[in-house]
């Protein structure tokens, strides 16, 4: 596409950033809406996986991101009563020297912030983007009645809770899901703990725990740890009147060891509930419109690639702008070339997350036994590898990417470790 666009981007999270980072960078103008008064990251700690953290290689970003994350190489989950191994995934099953980083999502957001800061970006925040009108132009409206416009193209990066995805094609409503949880961000504390690992402890699928190590918030911080308990959030005021003791009781009757994790939390306040949802719009499209990350697809986190999407949509998007003739163009080539990895992902994700999180026996029983047996046996390790890492069905090639060297980048970034240190 030739000419300059003026774009709207509602929405600083991940998806809006790296987004509005790639088509500033490709000439358009863009101004990005933020609904709160200072942008500020939502969350605990996530999974960069080798697409999200190509993505962020084509923006010339991963240094900065490595430097703060912690690199994961295996996820671990072990039955709380018997000690069993039900889950092992490790990349290294996948060829190339895959592998992934952890991060809290405060250091994901400052990295992308700080680039679209130095790019000279507009942000105008304490905007909540109400509704648009669709004419010649796009006109959005905030929750006051203000008009602001108009733009060629208004892209939908805010989240689960979006107000403008009703204006796509076919526009469709997250469905609440029965687990959340409890997560907090903690210090970070190695004794009997892989710096290197997702560990989780399951007790049927009722019970989930989990401690990732998530690097630095931000430059000169503490190493932390994502601490989560899994839960209904109808269930969470009775946990909270039980009192905290009782539920550190609970805690550490699964996994002793966390004992490190949860002396560190004083009350119910340091603790956010989670809830989830699953929804995949079928058009991630509109007039005039693009919808992008959590405001396209969301689900549970089991398979940890929300972020990656997110920042898939955003690389793929540019490229449809970049390859078209005109918005309705890109618009459609940007959902032909999402749809079945998103649908893919979307599907795996409604068929795994009854085995991790759910109410009846027979699932975590055929995890605990018939799967966690299958897993270990080729191809199975490669297959779950690259579920994991993102790649079982290729995301890339569909929007002008080629994944990453991880090599390179593992060299580089023990390099940049080493410099550190001296």
């Amino acid at each position: 596409m030739q000419s300059t666009l003026s774009i709207a981007i509602a929405g600083a999270g991940p998806a809006g950033l790296a987004a509005a980072l790639y088509l500033h960078r490709a000439g358009h103008r863009v101004t990005i809406f933020e609904r709160f008064e200072k942008p500020a990251p939502v969350g605990s700690g996530l999974i960069l996986q080798p697409t999200g953290l190509t993505v962020l290689d084509d923006l010339g970003l991963l240094g900065g991101i490595v430097a703060l994350g912690s690199r994961i190489d295996r996820l671990h989950g072990v039955d709380a009563r018997s000690g069993r191994t039900v889950l092992d995934v490790r990349y290294r099953a996948l060829p190339g020297g895959r592998f992934g980083v952890a991060v809290h999502r405060a250091a994901l957001f400052g990295v992308l912030y700080r680039a679209v800061q130095r790019e000279g970006i507009t942000i105008e925040t304490g905007v909540e983007i109400d509704s648009l009108d669709m004419g010649e132009a796009a006109v959005l409206s905030d929750g006051k009645g203000r008009r602001i416009g108009s733009f060629d193209l208004v892209i939908d990066a805010s989240g689960t809770r979006s107000r403008l995805r009703r204006y796509s094609d076919v526009p469709v409503e997250p469905t609440p899901l029965a687990y959340g949880a409890f997560w907090a961000s903690l210090g970070w504390r190695g004794e009997g703990f892989d710096e290197r690992a997702l560990l989780q402890r399951y007790e049927r699928a009722r019970v989930m725990i989990g401690v990732l190590p998530i690097g630095c918030a931000g430059p000169g911080g503490e190493k932390m740890a994502a601490f989560f308990w899994s839960l209904k959030p109808d269930d969470a005021g009775r946990v909270q009147t039980a009192g905290l003791e009782a539920w550190k009781a609970r805690v550490t009757g699964y996994w002793p060891e966390c004992v490190a994790y949860i002396d560190q939390i004083d009350s119910f306040e340091q603790l956010s509930l989670a809830r989830y949802g699953h929804h995949t719009l079928p058009v991630p499209a509109g007039r005039r419109l693009a919808v992008i990350g959590d405001a396209a697809h969301s689900t549970s986190p089991q398979l940890g690639q929300g972020a990656n999407m997110a920042l898939l949509d955003a690389a793929a998007l540019a490229h449809a702008l970049k390859q078209s003739a005109c918005v309705e163009d890109a618009l459609a080539a940007y959902a032909r070339a999402r749809r079945w990895h998103i649908r893919g992902f979307q599907t795996l994700s409604r068929m795994f997350t009854p085995f991790y999180q759910s109410d009846g026996w027979l699932l975590p029983f055929m995890r605990d036994s018939v799967v966690a047996t299958m897993a270990r046996v080729p191809p199975s390790p490669r297959i779950l590898a690259a579920l994991v890492a993102g790649t079982i069905i290729d995301p890339l090639h569909r929007i002008g990417l080629a994944e990453a060297d991880w090599q390179r980048v593992a060299a580089n970034s023990a390099e940049a470790i080493q410099v550190g240190a001296t």
